[in-house]
């Protein structure tokens, strides 16, 4: 069965297209068929401006045509549409996601970071580790960073802050933004031992290919932290030539690092595993668990 999710972020809009199938365990396998990025940067507009641009608005309409060819394409018949931060403090918003559905036909449903948290622990990756253990959850996105923790294999908390990359860029982020996370990471999190990082978001997948880790191997703070001082020493051109990135990874992988970092560094996390797994990821889950409970009912 052929699912698919777009997710329309403040950095870029994905279109990822699965293939459902039974393992022999009866659990679900989800194999990614395509998966396409475009760069749209709503954040860089709305961060600065509180409205999406003319420009921008356009490009959004065109890729969501695209993605709507490619789906007839793959003859794909489910699926779900998320957009995220930029989006939802755009004042307009409702509009362009309007206008989307009058030229497209497509609904794009825009969710809180809440929904988005939710959506990005149906990947369901803490369930597959040491039941012992307490795992935190750290989605970095342009406009947002998503955090969900479990300890014991039960969800404790999801909650998402405005501290995202592009924020970071546009120096929308202050020190009281900062302030309020670590507030709340540390009141949440001090009954709990020892907590073990799960990260996702296109930086740090980025990231981990980079580092030639094996799949399933953590990355330690330390290393981040040199990653960290070694890009910033670096101007974004420099950045694209020496670590061959594109133009728009090369300039947000310093503020998801610092992300990363200062999340780690406040609850004393030492290692962060990357599983490559996302929003559109969670969506495909969830749109796979609805379909299924549609066709049991």
């Amino acid at each position: 069965m052929k699912l698919a999710a777009i997710d329309i972020g403040s950095n870029a809009a994905r279109l990822l297209i699965s293939e459902a199938s039974p393992k022999a365990n009866g659990e679900m396998d989800f194999t990614k068929v395509n998966l396409v990025r475009v760069p749209l940067r709503l954040g860089l507009d709305v961060f600065t401006s509180g409205i999406i641009s003319e420009k921008r608005a356009d490009c959004l309409v065109s890729t969501i045509k695209a993605y709507k060819l490619l789906l007839d394409v793959y003859e794909v018949k489910y699926l779900k549409t998320a957009a995220t931060s930029a989006m939802r403090d755009a004042g307009n918003g409702p509009q362009i996601l309007d206008r989307v559905r009058q030229e497209t036909g497509m609904d794009i449903r825009l969710i809180t970071g809440q929904e988005e948290a939710s959506f990005i622990y149906e990947n369901h990756i803490a369930e597959n580790l040491d039941k012992t253990k307490s795992y935190l959850y750290i989605d970095v996105g342009g406009g947002s960073t998503e955090l969900t923790f479990f300890s014991g294999n039960r969800l404790v908390f999801k909650e998402s802050f405005n501290i995202g990359t592009i924020r970071i860029l546009q120096n929308q982020v202050t020190e009281q933004h900062w302030q309020q996370m670590k507030d709340f990471l540390k009141q949440q999190l001090r009954a709990y031992g020892l907590v073990i990082a799960i990260g996702s978001g296109g930086n740090i997948n980025k990231i981990f290919s980079l580092s030639k880790r094996k799949e399933g191997k953590p990355l330690s703070l330390e290393l981040l932290k040199d990653y960290y001082k070694e890009f910033s020493s670096f101007s974004v051109e420099e950045r694209i030539h020496l670590y061959n990135l594109r133009e728009d990874r090369a300039d947000v992988i310093v503020p998801a690092l610092q992300i990363y970092v200062n999340v780690m560094r406040w609850m004393d996390i030492q290692e962060i595993f990357v599983p490559k797994i996302g929003l559109a990821d969670g969506l495909v889950r969830s749109l796979y668990n609805e379909i299924s409970q549609l066709s049991t009912h």
